[in-house]
């Protein structure tokens, strides 16, 4: 009876009830995890990754689970003791050399490039310009973060938020402040989620009614062989001006080119569908395995929540500025909002565009005309990482 009861109290001392007691920041990180599941579920707020990243947040909660050891990456010397992490590492831990190592976001872009038309920009190639514009919101919040006392490399990947771009964001950090991840791939993919939420606000705020209200030309055709020599140019020209954004750019151009090429329909297909698959689960898991109560509850991480939303707020702000300029110039024939789709949040930020114009005017149908800053967004915010990872790394 005596050793009965020496067991139990063993395996009570051992449970995470204890450590809840001793660190209630554990519940409230579940209480956090179970609401971004919440959000994926009920809501439906990017559903594929928020419910990865929130059951991962769940069990790296968990006291005493151990699902990752995040110090055999965060060591003095910046890089990860890979020998100890093939020795004594995990399940999360091997999800998580993907993160690492920056194999996951490329891959998700040859998924993105398979699903993406880029007709819309090469139709429209001043889109370019809204993309660019609307990536305002990185470099000025980097700024930002810098007077609070971040460092360069901190800076740029809390910025890289306004990019509206979760595997861009997630990128950027794992190269330049790894220990940042998890508060950045939160707050990255919980501004996506909202994009329509926060977008409408500013793009009324910015424009007239009379301006919302415009009805743009249908846009020409594109041809089959505009949209086989697209990538291939896109990839040459902005590779060998910023090699660093080869991984990202380069992807995305080869699933675009295998979409368009129509001779690889088979990798085609698994390229779009089960290996991003596969990947959207392993990237989820492992970026919500880094979100512990002990590295996530600090003064940082609420300035990365406020900062994150700034810099996205300032990236639509940009696009909808700049597509006002370009309404002047066109004597009205441009409808600013579509420079608000010009962050990353693909289709999302178009649809919104569409939804907003068309409220003005029911005969106003700007969803093909916002797809073209949208997509342009998408590299654009893949170019700025180049830019940011060359300049910082």
């Amino acid at each position: 009876m005596q050793g009965f009861l020496g067991a139990v109290g063993g395996i009570a001392s051992q449970s995470g009830f204890v450590g809840l007691a001793q660190n209630p920041g554990y519940l409230i990180m579940i209480i956090l995890a179970c609401v971004l599941i919440y959000l994926a579920i009920v809501k439906q707020f990017e559903p594929l990754l928020l419910l990865p990243i929130g059951f991962g947040m769940l069990l790296a909660n968990l006291p005493f689970g151990e699902i990752i050891h995040m110090d055999l990456f965060l060591t003095e010397t910046g890089h990860p003791d890979f020998l100890k992490v093939f020795e004594q590492g995990g399940l999360a831990d091997m999800l998580y050399l993907g993160v690492k190592l920056g194999i996951y976001p490329p891959l998700i872009f040859l998924g993105i490039g398979t699903m993406t038309d880029f007709g819309p920009l090469i139709s429209n190639p001043k889109s370019l310009l809204l993309g660019a514009a609307a990536q305002l919101g990185i470099f000025t919040t980097y700024f930002g973060a810098k007077m609070l006392g971040f460092t360069g490399q901190e800076a740029a990947s809390i910025g890289i938020i306004g990019g509206a771009d979760g595997p861009t964001a997630i990128y950027v950090t794992s190269k330049l402040a790894p220990h940042l991840l998890g508060a950045i791939a939160v707050a990255a993919y919980s501004y996506m989620a909202l994009v329509p939420v926060i977008q409408p606000p500013i793009m009324r705020a910015l424009t007239t009614k009379a301006q919302r209200s415009i009805v743009m030309q249908q846009l020409r055709p594109v041809s089959r062989t505009e949209k086989i020599v697209f990538p291939i140019l896109c990839t040459i020209v902005i590779c060998l001006i910023i090699p660093s954004a080869v991984p990202l750019v380069g992807m995305l151009m080869l699933g675009n080119l295998m979409k368009e090429s129509g001779v690889v329909e088979r990798i085609n297909k698994t390229a779009g569908n089960e290996l991003m698959n596969i990947i959207t689960i392993f990237l989820g898991i492992s970026v919500g395995c880094t979100t512990s109560a002990d590295t996530f509850f600090n003064l940082q991480t609420g300035y990365i929540i406020v900062l994150g939303l700034i810099a996205f707020c300032f990236g639509t702000a940009g696009g909808v500025i700049f597509g006002r300029i370009m309404c002047w110039a066109t004597h009205g024939k441009v409808n600013p909002l579509i420079g608000a789709a010009g962050v990353s949040a693909v289709p999302m930020a178009a649809r919104v565009a569409q939804k907003v114009g068309q409220k003005e005017n029911p005969q106003n149908f700007l969803l093909m005309h916002a797809m073209g800053p949208n997509v342009a967004g998408v590299i654009g915010s893949a170019v700025a990482a180049g830019i940011l990872i060359t300049l910082l790394k």
